[in-house]
């Protein structure tokens, strides 16, 4: 397959400075450790940021992701604009509760088409299937104001449809 971009590149050493700034250690150090702890979990061979391919880097920033949402790591820039896999982040702000623009605390928003209804009791309807977004108060605000649409297409995002492990992790009915 063709090889890691320059954007995929950068994307890493961000995430992995972010990581290091969190936990103190030294960048290098932690990229390699990080690095040893994704082939781990793949069961795949030790890779190089020079010339993996892009399927790895792409992986492998998904789980760099994964692990700033699970131990809170503060970032400084929006994990939205270091993702290079658009549906698996917006399913990540789901599973953890994060909003899919800021990455603030979040609420789950069920998009146009999937709303629950006035009257409609949410402990009662069942939500596998229906789409929704992570987002925080303000930007829930916002939707609520301007419509999903407005939203989606300023910030590039979109609903996820909600599956049996999401409905649970999130306390829904699925």
């Amino acid at each position: 397959g063709r090889t890691i971009s320059a954007d995929q590149r950068r994307k890493i050493f961000a995430l992995i400075r972010d990581i290091s700034n969190w936990n103190g250690d030294i960048p290098d150090d932690l990229r390699k450790r990080m690095v040893w702890n994704f082939c781990e979990l793949k069961d795949i061979e030790p890779f190089s940021l020079k010339n993996t391919d892009m399927t790895t880097a792409r992986e492998f920033i998904n789980y760099l992701i994964e692990f700033c949402f699970a131990y809170d790591v503060p970032c400084m820039d929006a994990l939205l604009n270091r993702t290079d896999d658009i549906s698996k982040y917006l399913y990540l702000c789901l599973e953890y509760r994060r909003c899919a623009i800021c990455g603030k605390k979040a609420d789950v928003h069920h998009c146009t088409g999937s709303t629950i209804g006035m009257g409609g009791d949410r402990t009662q309807v069942h939500h596998k299937g229906r789409e929704a977004i992570a987002l925080c108060r303000t930007h829930h605000t916002l939707i609520e104001a301007k419509g999903d649409a407005y939203v989606f297409d300023k910030w590039h995002v979109y609903g996820t449809k909600l599956d049996d492990y999401l409905c649970k992790r999130l306390k829904l009915r699925p």
